[in-house]
C-alpha cells in the first residue's frame, strides 16, 4: 500500500473522523484494496469490494466527503479486517 492510501486509512481511522478527506483519495485507496467502480446515475458510484456491492454519492461542489460516508466506508473496511498502521 502506498503511503498516501496509509495517510487516507488514517484519516478515516481517527477519532473523530475527519471532515478533511477528499473522495477521490478514498477511491484511490479502495482500488488499491481490489475494488471495481463504476458510475451510477448523478453522483452516485457503485463500489464491488470483498464480495459486497455499495452505492456512494460522490460529493459535490465539494470534494470532501461527508463524515456519515466517510464513517460507514470504515465499519465496511473493519468488517472485512483491514486496519490501519499506527
Amino acid at each position: 500500500m502506498k503511503i498516501k492510501h496509509a495517510k487516507t486509512l488514517k484519516l478515516i481511522y481517527s477519532k473523530p473522523i475527519s471532515a478533511n478527506i477528499q473522495w477521490r483519495d478514498i477511491e484511490a485507496l479502495l482500488i488499491c484494496l481490489g475494488a471495481e467502480i463504476s458510475e451510477r446515475e448523478g453522483s452516485r458510484v457503485l463500489i464491488k469490494l470483498f464480495d459486497e456491492r455499495r452505492v456512494f454519492h460522490r460529493p459535490h461542489p465539494s470534494p470532501n466527503t461527508d463524515k456519515g460516508a466517510a464513517e460507514a466506508i470504515k465499519k465496511w473496511l473493519q468488517v472485512n479486517g483491514v486496519k490501519a498502521n499506527e
